[in-house]
């Protein structure tokens, strides 16, 4: 797909997500959650939630007519594999474009992730200085009210340890003060949903404990923390392990650092960032046998994510992409991925030989979870994370044998 194509289903979506969702049923699916397999599945929805879930064929009917669903909006999926929208708490742009470049930026790299199968995500913005960083928080508090596919920002950064920065401009790391949290939280005004931050700087815990208050989700990371100050990290609201393996202290025998004290806090989640480069496929399995249901695929997608290899930016930092991994000019650091979860949760399946109902819930229920977005809530209104009575219409539907992604629906909302 050209730029201009981009650009054009850029626009399509999002005029698409202005307006309701019309009446719609699946039959004849493998119907795929965490609640487990389902075969020769049906649903339907009012064109906004899922009314009803089923295998039984009599009872089809009555719920297609409860629904208004009319016969031109029933699909036969033919076998094709049903699952929920998936869900990317962590995730910087795709398409060419950040989701710190603007509406537009946003809009672009919105459509590149929601054509994956991506229909709900966390819009990540990178380490800036503290004006741009409210700005862009601002910006993104505007965009949800339009788009009910935006869940919200997710600041990584700028209170980040120097020793673990990665691609972050060391320029602007700050400790995070009472009143530089405060800015921030004004900013976004309620609709900041996470934050990685170091808890080993001087104000790391004090700043758990505020952002945690206000109702977002710390997320211990880019750290240099050991076990004790992980543990305390957890005890004071943090809730989260941004991208496990990457970006702080690893497994050591004596010196274990923080995932085994998120790996034994049984209210924290670990992202993990499965594309083989970041985390190799022996430390994937090992990862995801420590807490299976409370792993949760993020992409760390950049802008060239869905992209050809070339010169792309992250903030400020230009960053060369060669055989579809980013890494910075300067330095040669790791800068994001390229990766959709799309293709994390194929190559859980297809390579990992993971049960197909845990690699989906790590994409969808589990990362809805981690939010409180897996209940009724005032981001998405209706729970997300699951195809179930009650929940979002947002629904997936995957070629059987590639787990590619051939159909898309968000909030009843026709996509793909």
């Amino acid at each position: 797909m050209n730029n201009e194509s981009r650009v054009l289903c850029a626009r399509k979506i999002g005029e698409a997500l202005r307006h309701p969702g019309v009446p719609f049923a699946i039959r004849g699916a493998r119907k795929i959650d965490a609640n487990g397999v389902l075969d020769s599945a049906w649903l339907v929805s009012d064109g906004s939630a899922v009314t009803a879930v089923g295998t039984e064929p009599h009872m089809l009917d009555d719920a297609l007519q409860e629904a208004g669903v009319s016969a031109d909006h029933v699909l036969d999926a033919q076998g094709a594999v049903m699952t929920p929208g998936y869900v990317d708490i962590h995730a910087h742009g795709a398409w060419g474009s950040s989701f710190d470049d603007g509406p537009d930026g946003i809009a672009m790299a919105r459509a590149g992730h929601m054509v994956h199968g991506t229909t709900r995500q966390v819009l990540s913005l990178i380490t800036n200085p503290l004006d741009v960083l409210c700005r862009n928080l601002r910006t993104v508090r505007t965009v949800m009210k339009a788009r009910p596919d935006v869940l919200g920002s997710h600041l990584e950064g700028p209170f980040l340890s120097p020793l673990h920065k990665g691609a972050h401009d060391p320029a602007c790391l700050l400790d995070p003060t009472p009143d530089v949290v405060e800015r921030l939280l004004d900013a976004a005004d309620g609709t900041l949903r996470q934050i990685t931050l170091a808890p080993e700087l001087p104000h790391g815990l004090s700043a758990i404990r505020q952002f945690a208050e206000a109702g977002v989700v710390p997320a211990v990371g880019h750290c240099d923390a050991d076990y004790a100050m992980a543990v305390r990290a957890f005890n004071a609201g943090a809730r989260l392990l941004t991208h496990m393996f990457n970006a702080m202290k690893g497994l050591g025998h004596r010196d274990p650092g923080p995932i085994p004290a998120a790996v034994e806090d049984r209210r924290v989640n670990l992202e993990m960032i499965n594309d083989g480069f970041h985390v190799h496929n022996p430390m994937v399995r090992m990862g995801w046998n420590f807490a299976p249901h409370r792993t949760v695929f993020v992409t760390d997608a950049m802008a060239a994510t869905d992209c050809p290899d070339g010169r792309y930016k992250l903030g400020g930092l230009d960053v060369a992409v060669h055989d579809g991994h980013a890494r910075l000019v300067s330095n040669g650091a790791i800068a994001g991925s390229t990766l959709l979860l799309e293709h994390a949760v194929a190559r859980a399946v297809l390579e990992l030989g993971v049960a197909p109902e845990l690699a989906v819930e790590a994409a969808t229920l589990t990362p809805a979870r981690a939010l409180r977005l897996d209940m009724p809530n005032r981001v998405t209104g209706r729970p997300i994370g699951l195809l179930a009575e009650g929940y979002a219409a947002d629904v997936l539907l995957l070629d059987p044998d590639s787990w590619r992604v051939c159909h898309v629906w968000c909030q009843g909302v026709r996509i793909r």
